[in-house]
């Protein structure tokens, strides 16, 4: 068990730009300690919680914030942080609804409930993620069985980078759907930070 008391993120590989940003802003990159675990457990979120856990066990009796929506783990990472009932995880189903804000990711599901959606970090690591990931590059005729029920991509950008734009629509194109973009930003991301984990790591700098 440590002994570091700085207050703990355990987060998402695929958060990391947009969650550096943010911490850097709020002025609290230099007060927590951030652990991301491999964003490829976007793909295998069974291995969510066991990963959680060993970082869970061992982190001390320091605030901890888990950087994961439900993600796929099917209300698994909800009981297990039931033992932990210190410890706070971001809101919502997925990563989409956070930086997109439930009410926006609510009409765009009601509007079109086939729509696989991509970040800025899954557009532009489409291709080692879902891609090679779903064994697409060696079975291409799959794709049609993954995808099935999808209906268009949707881009939910948090950069202005063209690049991202770019990679989402040729995400689309390898999948045989139409695309679109909304641009979203971080502020979701910053919202979903709880103002008593971020008041909670600001007195514990403070008291020391």
């Amino acid at each position: 068990m440590t002994n570091d008391r700085r207050p703990l993120i355990i987060a998402c590989g695929a958060l990391a730009t947009e969650l550096r940003e943010v911490l850097a802003h709020s002025g609290l990159s230099e007060i927590v300690e951030v652990r991301y675990l491999p964003a490829n457990l976007h793909n295998r979120p069974e291995g969510i919680v066991p990963a959680l856990q060993d970082h869970l066990d061992g982190r001390g009796l320091r605030p901890t914030l888990v950087g994961y929506a439900d993600c796929g783990t099917g209300g698994a990472l909800d009981a297990l942080l039931v033992k932990y009932p210190d410890v706070q995880r971001l809101p919502g189903a997925h990563c989409y609804e956070f930086f997109s804000g439930s009410e926006l990711f609510a009409q765009l599901h009601d509007q079109e409930p086939g729509t696989f959606y991509l970040t800025d970090f899954l557009a532009k690591h489409f291709t080692a993620l879902v891609w090679e990931g779903l064994g697409l590059d060696r079975h291409p005729q799959l794709r049609d069985t993954y995808f099935a029920n999808y209906t268009r991509v949707m881009l939910l950008s948090q950069s202005d980078d063209p690049a991202v734009v770019r990679a989402g629509q040729q995400a689309a194109i390898q999948l045989g759907l139409k695309f679109e973009h909304r641009h979203v930003g971080r502020i979701g991301l910053a919202d979903s930070i709880p103002v008593s984990f971020s008041t909670t790591a600001r007195n514990v700098v403070s008291a020391k």
